[in-house]
């Protein structure tokens, strides 16, 4: 098991892991395989079930801390949500989800994961859990419909700290079934773009995702 570029995530072969939390022995999220090695339980982070698994393995300079916040829209049962605890043992995840049978399985995780804090409310109408939240280091959206880019422009403008970070994870079939993933990637970058976000970087998915890609941006300490 060797430390990857990224804190908190490990490799082995082509697997990436993360630690369990010590109060969570044994425990799983997912059916997840569990790996104890030197008195210490990785969990292993499948990549065709997390999107975020996929881009770490095609591009590893994402930065994570310890003590990062995130606001995670599109949480969905909490798969990556929960690899996202195991990393950010000092941080806090703000997970919305407004699919109420996922709702139910996210709080059954974030009942013993206690640096999740679940919301259950429509992304789009991010000024609802504006009392909930501070500024954050990170958003992440995962949000498959057509106006994915405004409301993460919206969540972005609102609670995203100066410098801090933006993963879009863009399903191009949501944007228009009529264009080329390539031409639907373009498309939202333009509208970022035109929002005077930084864009940072464009993942292909593939071949963990298809017609997929995940759009890194950086938000200017003058927005």
């Amino acid at each position: 098991m060797k430390e990857t570029k990224i804190y908190g995530i490990y490799k082995d072969k082509k697997q990436l892991f993360t630690v369990n939390l010590k109060e969570l022995k044994g425990q799983k999220v997912y059916g997840e395989k569990i790996i104890k090695k030197d008195n210490t339980e990785y969990r292993s982070w499948n990549p065709y079930r997390s999107k975020l698994a996929a881009l770490i393995l095609k591009k590893s300079e994402i930065e994570l801390r310890p003590d990062f916040s995130v606001l995670y829209l599109g949480a969905a049962t909490g798969t990556t949500v929960s690899h996202l605890s195991d990393i950010l043992k000092d941080g806090v995840i703000y997970a919305v989800e407004n699919s109420a049978i996922s709702m139910k399985k996210l709080i059954k995780v974030c009942e013993k994961r206690k640096n999740i804090i679940p919301i259950f409310e429509d992304a789009f109408h991010f000024e609802k859990y504006q009392v909930i939240l501070t500024k954050v280091d990170l958003i992440y959206q995962d949000i498959s419909q057509r106006n994915q880019s405004e409301i993460f422009i919206g969540n972005l403008e609102k609670y995203l700290k100066k410098d801090g970070l933006g993963i879009l994870m863009v399903k191009s079939r949501s944007i228009d079934v009529s264009l080329k993933p390539n031409e639907a990637y373009d498309m939202v970058c333009d509208k970022l773009q035109d929002k005077n976000l930084k864009i940072l970087d464009l993942v292909d998915l593939s071949p963990y995702e298809k017609d997929h890609a995940a759009i890194i941006i950086e938000k200017y300490a003058n927005n």
